[in-house]
């Protein structure tokens, strides 16, 4: 733990690091190179888990690892996920130790077979709906838990375009934009939630969410690639038709050793319980034994998986070098940690206590440190920088790790002398860390050093919708529709948790790799002149508000201003409601394949949005129902209220409609 925190404490430890690290896989690769293989043999691993009763060995000695809502209950012996009756919640159930699922060299995976009795019960609350499903799963990792939701607990956080991921989804619910056949449905998944295959488990004489206990067969040929699902009562033997077989190159979504155990999430309004009762796990993976040189007696025959350590040793003067530069090192290190330390006694505001930090999981939001940010943006440097405005500039960057991240450095002019403020901005912004939604960018972390105020956000590939909009291409009807339902969906839940968004635009919302919108670019306080008026005008009110001008903007294909001598949107959109053209306002881009009732209902929607706080603007929460047909659209003012406005403009604190703290 030493040599690792002493090695990442300075940009010239972090060097050190990578000289070491290069030269000892040098030394390790070409040892591999020299080594022939011998005769192949099969490495077998078996797990048994007839129940997960606190009276299993297994259970006793924690081969089971618990992880976000799942728990194993005393009554049954079951893994529940989650265990009790929790709304938007997500667990996993992972084998403590990992198994080999991949011979590196021949790039062959394991072949394996599991069989798993599980159940699904639905709280008698719900009145008979369901939430989210239950996956077995095959992951790099023990210790992080997925997205809630729909996502089943599959996706990582962390990182997730490079996260390797194999699963088995039972689900219960129908997402059409994963490509979901119904809500009874087997699933294989790779390294994406949007099935490779899908069954409608209805054909087959199951139904997932009767309550009765079922049983899965998994089978894995490695050498021939093909994979066989058998689904059935518990109790029986595995049916006779399989409800899915077909070949399934696993190999490139598998790293040689993986976790494997399963996962479950539920959604907001309704939930159900997912119980895993028993599990049985057989793999084999085939390896090659190394044949031993002369040099060697027979006993010292390897593995070709693990490292030989290079026969060939450094000359007496290479060492003397290395131990001269590692003293070098370690006297530059301690020099300027005086250095630092004597800056931050100085210091009128401590920002991060200097104690001992808990490691946290890697889909946490965490403190980095500035050499990591400057490091993972290359120095801040000018070919990094996405955009700025007067208060940020934001910067693409790379993790040590390969995850692409978004680099928001505020400036610190923006700040006042007074500590209270700057301290207000880092509770604020830890805050809105801890948030994690399928429709809200993932804060990774942030940075607080001196007098660098710094948040990183995850990178989604397919940028802002601004540029969909009004840049290149266009975007169908259905994606826009299901833009403004995930934007509502984020804001509801922001809503839900007395957390506001203050900066609602069309360029603060994403699209990721199979387009869904991702609100993000979050509103922060900045200073105590601002901080008054903001708490004050900027809040969830404005948040609807200006949720409605986006809508108008999604459905017209517009942007909010205009050129001098024309109506801002909003006054257009309201001129076309009082004089019956609404449709008018759709955009004709998108052709005849829009859907004119549900493109005006939407519409409305987000008229209503701008409506006088008590003149009839609703909560985001009802916003929610009304998109997704539950509660009837009140009808609306035939005419434009007087007092449109939320805020008087002669502040000077709004232009317009705009009411937003950053523009």
């Amino acid at each position: 733990m030493f040599f690792h925190r002493f090695l990442f404490n300075s940009p010239t430890h972090l060097f050190l690091l990578l000289i070491l690290t290069t030269s000892s896989t040098n030394s390790a690769d070409s040892s591999d190179k020299n080594s022939p293989s011998g005769p192949e043999i099969n490495i077998t691993k078996r797990i048994s888990f007839p129940d997960f009763s606190p009276n299993n060995p297994r259970t006793i000695n924690q081969d089971i690892s618990l992880l976000g809502s799942a728990a194993i209950s005393t009554e049954n012996g079951c893994v529940h996920i989650p265990e009790t009756n929790l709304q938007y919640s997500a667990g996993r159930a992972i084998f403590s130790s990992p198994i080999r699922m991949l011979d590196p060299n021949t790039r062959t995976p394991a072949s394996f077979t599991t069989t798993f009795s599980f159940q699904f019960k639905n709280p008698s609350n719900t009145s008979g709906y369901t939430s989210g499903g239950l996956s077995f799963i095959i992951v790099p990792d023990e210790f992080t838990v997925g997205r809630a939701g729909p996502w089943l607990g599959m996706l990582n956080d962390a990182c997730e375009d490079e996260y390797k991921e194999v699963a088995v989804e039972f689900d219960t619910r129908m997402n059409p934009e994963f490509g979901d056949p119904n809500d009874n449905h087997v699933g294989v998944n790779l390294g994406s939630i949007v099935s490779a295959a899908a069954v409608d488990a209805s054909g087959f004489g199951v139904h997932l969410n009767d309550g009765s206990v079922h049983r899965a067969w998994i089978t894995y040929d490695g050498p021939r690639k093909f994979l066989e699902i058998y689904l059935g009562p518990d109790g029986t033997v595995p049916p006779t038709r399989a409800i899915y077989s077909g070949n399934l190159d696993l190999s490139p979504y598998l790293n040689e050793y993986m976790f494997i155990g399963f996962s479950g999430s539920t959604g907001h309004n309704h939930t159900q319980v997912h119980s895993i009762c028993s599990w049985n796990f057989t793999s084999v993976s085939k390896a090659f034994l190394r044949v031993p040189s002369s040099e060697s007696c027979e006993t010292k025959i390897t593995l070709d998986s693990y490292k030989v350590v290079p026969s060939k040793t450094p000359s007496s003067f290479y060492i003397f070098v290395a131990v001269v530069v590692l003293l070098l090192v370690i006297m530059v290190n301690l020099y300027f940690n005086g250095k630092r330390k004597e800056r931050n006694d100085s210091d009128e505001i401590a920002v991060v206590p200097k104690g001992k930090q808990r490691l946290s999981p890697p889909n946490r939001a965490r403190k980095f440190s500035l050499a990591e940010i400057s490091s993972a943006t290359r120095g801040f440097g000018e070919l990094q920088i996405l955009g700025s405005d007067a208060r940020s500039v934001t910067y693409k960057g790379t993790l040590l790790y390969g995850c692409n991240v978004v680099v928001k450095r505020f400036s610190s002019k923006f700040f006042s002398s007074r500590a209270s403020d700057r301290r207000i901005l880092i509770k604020e912004i830890k805050a809105i860390g801890k948030i994690r939604h399928p429709n809200i960018v993932s804060m990774r972390g942030w940075c607080f050093d001196r007098q660098e105020t710094i948040v990183v956000y995850d990178f989604v590939p397919n940028g802002s919708l601004d540029k969909w909009l009004f840049g290149f291409g266009v975007l169908p009807w259905t994606r826009r529709f299901k833009v403004v339902k995930d934007v509502a969906e984020a804001l509801s839940y922001l809503h839900s948790k007395d957390l506001a968004h203050k900066n609602v635009k069309t360029s603060s919302v994403f699209l990721d790799i199979s387009f869904r919108a991702l609100l993000g670019d979050f509103g922060f306080l900045l200073s105590s002149m601002e901080s008054t008026r903001f708490e004050s005008l900027v809040s969830q009110k404005v948040d609807v508000f200006e949720f409605g001008v986006l809508v108008l903007e999604v459905v017209s294909g517009r942007g909010r201003r205009s050129e001098p001598g024309e109506l801002d949107l909003l006054d257009l959109a309201w001129a076309m409601h009082e004089s019956e053209e609404k449709a008018k306002l759709v955009d004709r881009r998108m052709g005849p394949v829009v859907n004119p009732d549900q493109a005006i209902r939407v519409l409305e929607i987000g008229l209503m949005c701008t409506l006088n706080d008590n003149k009839g603007r609703p909560s985001m929460e009802e916003v929610v129902e009304y998109l997704n047909l539950e509660r009837p659209i009140p009808d609306l003012p035939q005419s434009r209220p007087v007092s449109l406005f939320p805020y008087s403009s002669t502040t000077g604190l709004c232009s317009g409609y705009s009411c937003t703290p950053f523009k």
